[in-house]
């Protein structure tokens, strides 16, 4: 049976990873945070980061950007804040404690809405996409990029059983594409403009969603 993430699990799995998180998965999730920050950056200057985390993608960002950042977890936005002083990130004008699922922001305020590594994590994913759409301008884009649960074979036996762990861990390792797929389907206006493959190995995919006229 695959655990459920709630946002009790989620606060405290990302509280024990956050002094460690940079150490563990910044070099392996660059070139997905990177492929992110560009494709982003391409809609405009006004960006919403959203699952920021420790601010890993923060030095990516062009200073031309306008970046507001948030995430769940005070815990891990106390080193993304500490990042921006540190390493005088001008492009970042706000890191913020926010649920993903109650974004506090008017409709379209935002040319981008970016989220590495975040939709496999929060509780309710396609939730999360409306309120990232909704905040999103039209004509603009929502950009992800996540490890897609393999479909079968021995990857796919593997996730199933690390999916047990889920609440522990703080993210799906099973996910499947449908949850994305079935979303940008039944929601008007939506497209798939670009769904690519990354660095290291093809663990992580990128997906460009715009936001077409409904």
């Amino acid at each position: 049976m695959v655990a459920e993430l709630d946002k009790t699990s989620l606060e405290a799995a990302y509280a024990r990873w956050a002094p460690i998180y940079d150490l563990t998965f910044d070099a392996v999730m660059a070139p997905g945070r990177r492929a992110a920050v560009e494709a982003a950056e391409r809609c405009g200057p006004r960006l919403l980061d959203v699952g920021a985390g420790t601010g890993l993608e923060f030095s990516l960002f062009s200073s031309s950007s306008n970046v507001t950042a948030v995430d769940l977890s005070e815990v891990m936005l106390k080193r993304a804040r500490d990042r921006v002083v540190k390493d005088h990130l001008t492009a970042i004008n706000g890191v913020l404690v926010m649920d993903a699922l109650r974004l506090a922001f008017a409709d379209g305020t935002f040319d981008a809405t970016l989220a590495p590594y975040v939709i496999t994590v929060v509780p309710e994913p396609e939730a999360t996409l409306n309120e990232m759409w909704r905040v999103t301008r039209t004509g603009g884009e929502i950009v992800l990029v996540n490890h897609i649960g393999a479909e079968k074979g021995i990857i796919a036996f593997g996730e199933r059983w690390l999916a047990r762990h889920a609440p522990d861990l703080g993210w799906r390792p099973d996910f499947p594409w449908a949850r994305i797929g079935d979303w940008i389907e039944g929601k008007p206006g939506a497209r798939l403009l670009e769904k690519r493959r990354l660095n290291p190995l093809g663990l992580f995919t990128l997906v460009r969603i715009g936001k077409h006229d409904g």
